[in-house]
């Protein structure tokens, strides 16, 4: 077995749409993080691991930010990867003309909607923005390009409103509509309704851009697709702006092994591509981040440990290699003998039963007074006890 998940899984009646596109943000709004700037040398190493992965669609950035970026993005289109390459437009004229001066296959184009947004940063009426966006998608339309339009702020909006300027994008050819959650606080029950209550009214693709400001970026993301809508925005290890976004692994690995809905992604990549993004973004992985945190397979437990040796998935819903990373069994004040005598074992010393409860014993002392029980102190304990050996 490589994965061990709950049989009562399969009791609930749901369905997800036959085809899901994921489109990675990891380049545009996972740059935005803070802190986070990525050069084109950069940008093009994670696009080329976000293609091998078999990612779908990649939002490779915003090219009117700056000369740097507009060469990333054009970089990342002759690379001619297999991914279609987007990139994010405002409703301007301007923007679209850039993007196509990119080569790219497609835009994002987007418009705060909702009546605060309006109000404070837009500064326009409804009509007028109506106006606007549809003059974008349209010149966009008339490029040749795929159009996405994403109605900014869209789950504080007016649901009237957020009807009416999606079902307008709709009859202007636009091929998605997006659904951002700017600041992600919509819950997986008001998703479901807000999906709904769109797919009612537009025939186009509907996709969902979530924040993680309340740890539920995945469950809306699982939540509108059970819903209706068929696209999903992601970013590599969840960054983004404040608590990032649905996480690139999370959803893909939960998607195939909670629901069964495999999507043909090449996750024996995912640890590997989420290292890369942690080291060129400089954002550190937490050790608890699902998926690919350094102790999701970590165990150190006596209780536990002695099971995982025995069968791993007494305390892990899959196996690590699946997606590239490691189980290792971590020495501390709850080591038993068992996981003490596998370290042993790796390090081919044999000891007798009294040596190695004598080594536990001491393994717990020195994790107490504060040491990390790296190879060097577990070395030094070994020989304390049994004296000299050769690794």
């Amino acid at each position: 077995m490589k994965y061990l998940v709950s049989p009562f899984n399969k009791e609930a009646k749901i369905k997800f749409p036959e085809e899901i596109t994921v489109y990675d943000t990891t380049l545009r709004d996972g740059e935005q993080t803070p802190g986070v700037c990525l050069r084109t040398p950069e940008k093009l190493k994670i696009a080329k691991k976000l293609d091998e992965v078999g990612i779908h669609q990649i939002e490779a950035g915003f090219p009117v930010v700056s000369n740097e970026e507009k060469r990333s993005v054009q970089a990342i289109v002759k690379e001619g990867l297999n991914a279609k390459i987007l990139c994010l437009s405002r409703t301007k004229k301007s923007d679209i003309d850039t993007a196509i001066d990119c080569d790219v296959d497609g835009v994002i184009t987007f418009m705060g909607t909702s009546d605060l947004h309006l109000k404070h940063k837009i500064k326009m009426s409804r009509e007028e923005i109506l106006n606007v966006c549809m003059n974008s998608i349209e010149h966009a339309k008339d490029h040749g390009l795929f159009v996405a339009f994403s109605a900014e702020d869209a789950t504080r909006t007016d649901l009237d409103f957020l009807k009416k300027i999606y079902k307008r994008a709709d009859d202007f050819g636009v091929d998605r509509v997006h659904i951002a959650d700017t600041v992600g606080a919509i819950s997986p029950y008001g998703m479901d309704y807000l999906v709904k209550e769109v797919r009612s009214t537009i025939k186009a693709d509907i996709a969902l851009h979530c924040h993680n400001d309340f740890g539920m970026a995945l469950s809306n993301s699982i939540a509108g697709l059970l819903a209706g809508a068929n696209a999903v925005s992601t970013t590599v290890n969840g960054i983004g702006e404040r608590a990032g976004n649905t996480s690139l692994e999370e959803l893909i690995m939960s998607l195939k092994i909670i629901y069964g809905v495999d999507l043909d992604f090449d996750i024996s990549k995912f640890y590997e591509l989420s290292k890369l993004v942690e080291s060129l973004t400089h954002m550190k992985i937490p050790y608890n981040k699902p998926i690919v945190g350094k102790n999701i397979f970590r165990h150190e437990s006596g209780i536990h440990v002695d099971a995982v040796i025995e069968e791993p998935l007494t305390y892990e819903p899959f196996l690590p290699e699946l997606i590239g990373h490691q189980r290792r069994i971590v020495l501390g004040k709850h080591s038993g003998c068992r996981a003490v005598r596998a370290k042993l074992n790796e390090c081919g010393i044999d000891v007798t039963k009294d040596e190695l409860c004598k080594i536990v014993e001491q393994v717990k002392n020195k994790r107490e007074e504060g040491k990390y029980i790296n190879d060097e102190i577990f070395n030094t304990i070994v020989r304390s006890v049994r004296g000299p050996f050769e690794l």
